[in-house]
């Protein structure tokens, strides 16, 4: 027993001393600062003044009553997420089965194809805010087509159209990445057992691939979810929430009424209503992903 006691002691010492830094960190960069917005929330704070005055809940009232920009930015973003979802994993699937097959400069493909994913987003915003204004109008003046030459970012289908372009381009990459791993694990036994049943390509990656990747394309689904509705830097740099507030996102509208309108109190309620969706997001993506993971077990 004595031999147990004192191995366990320097064990735990060194536990102490590498995770304590790192929990002290933690606790004064994360925790304590969300402990105190949260209080903020409840207070009507413009963020400069030190008048503070306690409203109670009038600002989750103003949340879910529309006396805030918040609903609109959370439907604007509820139809980006559904695009981002549909078009983003659609996309980066079908590279990956593409790349995935006995074809020339395979691993440079696949490297142009990741490359967005790792530019920033405001990079890439000003990027194409520069060929949507300037880029597609000039080649539909020479195509002489005219939907290339409305200003893509000056009305609110064409931005949200934008919007998706963009952001599918910059994460199609990621997704590819993921389904290329899954897609490479899969026994080439049981591709060559049903190409002997007679079964075509189609019917291999719709039946047998598909299927099994399913895990994989589950963490895709949530990853893509949870991206779109964090999306800040790209919305910013690409209109700015324009034209005329129609492609404000939830985080774009947090950042505009804490800092550019000055009410921190009610930046700091949609904050913790949006952390309570990406949470809900992620518990939905943990539950299922170790769901799939006990099925394979």
């Amino acid at each position: 027993m004595n031999r147990k006691k004192s191995f366990n002691r320097p064990a735990l010492w060194e536990h102490l001393l590498f995770l304590g830094p790192a929990s002290i960190v933690f606790l004064i960069v994360i925790i304590i600062p969300f402990i105190i917005s949260v209080g903020y929330s409840f207070t009507d704070w413009n963020g400069v003044s030190s008048n503070i005055s306690f409203i109670g809940i009038k600002n989750f009232i103003d949340i879910f009553t529309g006396k805030s920009n918040f609903l609109g930015a959370f439907k604007f973003t509820f139809i980006i997420a559904i695009c981002n979802v549909v078009c983003m994993n659609i996309a980066g699937i079908a590279i990956a089965a593409l790349l995935t097959t006995k074809i020339p400069l395979q691993s440079a493909f696949r490297v142009v194809f990741y490359l967005p994913n790792i530019i920033g987003g405001l990079i890439l915003g000003f990027v194409w805010q520069f060929i949507f204004i300037n880029g597609v109008p000039a080649i539909g003046k020479l195509l002489h087509f005219g939907p290339l030459m409305t200003p893509w970012l000056g009305t609110e289908m064409t931005a949200y159209a934008a919007i998706v372009i963009v952001s599918v381009w910059q994460g199609m990459g990621y997704v590819m990445v993921i389904m290329i791993a899954a897609l490479t694990g899969i026994s080439s036994e049981l591709v060559e057992a049903a190409k002997i049943d007679g079964a075509n390509a189609f019917q291999i990656f719709f039946k047998i691939k598909l299927p099994l990747c399913m895990p994989y394309i589950t963490l895709c689904l949530f990853w893509t979810i949870s991206q779109a509705f964090k999306m800040f830097d790209l919305n910013y740099s690409l209109t700015k929430g324009g034209p005329y507030g129609s492609t404000v996102s939830l985080a774009l509208n947090i950042y505009n009424d804490a800092f550019a309108n000055n009410k921190y109190g009610l930046a700091t309620a949609e904050s913790f209503v949006f952390f309570v969706i990406i949470l809900v997001i992620t518990s939905v993506q943990m539950y299922f992903s170790r769901k799939k993971e006990e099925e394979l077990m």
